[in-house]
């Protein structure tokens, strides 16, 4: 099972690769939208590029819950197949 730190740092490559932001921005307390200024269309990639790097599926209709990071770690540890 992958750890919250492991699961961060694929995150902010995910980010990174997809908006430009700086990977060492890509913080738990971060909001996607307001910090990282994420629009919908690439917070739709991200979640892409996290459920092919982690392995778990995000239904569309959770997406809008993961306002922060955080939020989103915390899904991907839960949804994990090893979890």
């Amino acid at each position: 099972m992958a750890s919250n730190e492991e699961i961060l740092t694929g995150l902010a490559e995910i980010v990174n690769e997809i908006t430009g932001v700086p990977a060492a921005d890509v913080q738990l307390d971060k909001s996607f939208t307001d910090d990282l200024d994420i629009d919908s269309l690439s917070m739709i990639e991200v979640v892409v590029g996290a459920e092919e790097k982690f392995g778990v599926k995000i239904p569309e209709d959770e997406v809008k819950n993961l306002a922060t990071v955080g939020d989103a770690v915390t899904y991907i540890k839960n949804a994990s197949p090893e979890a």
